[in-house]
């Protein structure tokens, strides 16, 4: 396999002097890949995360070249809540994004939410979702998304993968469940590395100078381990940090200036 013979290409830094012109190039970004997707084999898989980065998406609304009824969206991790609950990431990409923009219903990938009390047979579930629109397209042992978007915690957690949590070390499975993260609420499933690290691009948005200090330690030590710094897509999949010049104050990894 080439995988095996190429190393993680090393992340690729955009920084920016706003949030607001971070959030129109990030669409500008997300756009491309969802072109480069589409030529190739006629649809777009986008994985969002919850957190701060919904609102991060606003440059996709009313913008032309997006081709929503080609967009298949699955959630990087969800809290174990009904649908319309205030911690929900649906619920959050939904009031941020989805209702304003026309994209099917149906190519949104929620949790089940008749499966609330039954984490296992819930994260199952999810798993059969992503079963069902990758396995018999892409026949391989991983999904691979076109495109990740990750938020960072402040602890240096992504999706609900948390510092020393025994799922850092999950090989297998594509979704995992947990009922004691650190970060209420408790319940949550989460896709594991495996699946993070076989997209295509994954990209970081983190913004804000309370972020400096953690994205120093997960850019400038990622031999610290910290769940951010374990992101590293298999070749040929790409890397990405949207950052603002606040969050990067403290940063010393070499930083880009965006473009496509």
């Amino acid at each position: 396999m080439a995988a095996a013979h190429h190393p993680p290409a090393p992340p690729v830094v955009y920084s920016f002097p706003s949030s607001d012109s971070l959030v129109d190039s990030l669409a500008q970004f997300i756009v491309k890949a969802q072109k480069d997707s589409i030529d190739k084999k006629g649809r777009f898989t986008i994985a969002l995360s919850g957190g701060s980065l919904p609102k991060m998406l606003g440059g996709l609304i009313g913008r032309t070249g997006v081709k929503w009824d080609k967009w298949q969206v699955f959630y990087v991790d969800e809290r174990v809540v009904p649908l319309d609950h205030p911690e929900s990431n649906h619920r959050a990409c939904t009031e941020a994004l989805f209702s304003k923009v026309p994209i099917p219903e149906s190519h949104i990938h929620a949790l089940d939410p008749s499966l609330l009390d039954d984490l296992e047979e819930l994260s199952d579930a999810y798993e059969q979702e992503l079963i069902g629109e990758f396995a018999q397209k892409d026949a391989a042992r991983f999904p691979v998304f076109d495109l990740i978007l990750l938020g960072m915690g402040p602890d240096g957690h992504t999706g609900s993968l948390f510092p020393g949590h025994e799922l850092l070390s999950e090989t297998d499975r594509w979704i995992a469940y947990l009922e004691d993260s650190p970060k209420p609420p408790t319940n949550r499933i989460t896709f594991t590395y495996p699946v993070i690290n076989h997209a295509a691009r994954v990209a970081f948005v983190a913004t804000g100078e309370e972020k400096a200090e953690m994205l120093s330690t997960v850019l400038d030590r990622p031999e610290e381990g910290l769940p951010a710094s374990r992101v590293k897509p298999v070749h040929p999949g790409t890397l990405y940090w949207f950052v603002d010049e606040p969050a990067a104050s403290k940063l010393e990894y070499p930083k880009k200036s965006f473009k496509l």
